[in-house]
């Protein structure tokens, strides 16, 4: 049986850098491809220093280590993405159209392309968002996802290439800190409390947005990716609920293990951002199609959170 090769673009980022170990147990150290615009320290496995932009570059990747899938993850976020929207734009849909374009030169098998919440925007219900909502998102960044999504069906409904995709919540992982997301703050505050740091919340204390856990996303990754194509039903990206909070959940999660820990809150620009978006998503379609199911709760996911961030500053601190 042949032996899949798989490049991942942005393997340096949040949800890379943990997808690209989970990948590499997965298929073998020696099938993966880690790419980055940066070089990444101390990287264990094949890494190669990529701009995506350069087309002509990820052509000699993809033929270099005869890649028989992609994982495109290389984007600019939403709030960093506002900073410079045009810029944002360019990157995002730029990128995207050389792993397409390339994918379908090379016989490419599957392609992975991350999308968001972010998609989603006034127009859509804010309870349960619906898979088929109105997109009108309110950010550079989602309109570069809601625009990569109709991308990635045409290129399968013209050309047959097998383009899967997911619509992230917010993520929450110890692995690395965030890239500039409006919903950071899941991450930074548990650090915050580990470190006995007061946090400043840059959100409403009553902004519920749908979150997930890094396991969770890994290995809903992993499960789309594997289910049979027949199976995968929406070639636009599927919606994906892990579990809904607000800033004011998160905290009392924390006070049950860090009773003393002070937050204020102090709204900024991300606060009309996470306005716009949903506060729970209705994933039916990913649990039909392909048995999709969350494990982690708030209580579970603070609880581990809390368990390896105070590992790493252990050790950091010794």
């Amino acid at each position: 049986m042949k032996s899949e090769k798989i490049l991942i673009t942005g393997a340096g980022g949040q949800l890379g850098s943990v997808l690209v170990k989970a990948l590499q147990n997965k298929f073998g150290i020696d099938n993966i491809i880690a790419s980055d615009l940066y070089m990444l320290k101390d990287f264990d496995g094949i890494f190669e220093q990529l701009d995506a932009s350069d087309i002509s570059h990820l052509e000699t990747l993809v033929t270099k280590y005869k890649v028989t899938q992609i994982y495109h993850l290389a984007a600019i976020l939403s709030a960093k993405g506002e900073q410079n929207p045009i810029h944002t734009w360019n990157v995002n849909l730029n990128t995207w159209f050389n792993v397409l374009e390339i994918s379908v030169k090379h016989n490419i098998n599957k392609v992975f392309f991350p999308s968001s919440i972010a998609v989603f925007g006034d127009m859509a219900s804010k309870v349960h968002t619906a898979q088929d909502s109105f997109l009108n998102p309110s950010t550079v960044y989602g309109m570069s996802k809601t625009a990569g999504e109709n991308w990635g069906q045409y290129y399968f409904l013209k050309y047959g290439l097998d383009v899967r995709s997911l619509r992230y919540p917010g993520v929450i992982g110890y692995q690395s800190m965030p890239g500039g997301g409006t919903t950071d703050y899941a991450v930074e505050i548990y650090h915050k409390a580990i470190k006995n740091e007061a946090f400043e919340c840059y959100l409403k204390d009553d902004t519920s947005l749908p979150m997930i856990y890094m396991d969770d996303v890994i290995r809903a990754t992993l499960e789309l990716m594997d289910a049979p194509k027949a199976s995968i039903k929406i070639r636009t990206s599927y919606n994906l609920q892990g579990i809904s909070f607000t800033p004011k959940d998160i905290v009392n999660a924390i006070k049950t293990f860090y009773p003393n820990f002070k937050v204020t809150y102090k709204p900024d620009f991300r606060q009309d951002i996470a306005n716009n978006w949903p506060s729970s998503i209705d994933d039916t379609h990913a649990r039909t199609d392909w048995g999709w199911k969350p494990n982690y709760d708030l209580h579970a996911i603070t609880k581990d959170m809390l368990e390896q961030l105070e590992k790493k500053y252990n050790v950091l601190t010794q």
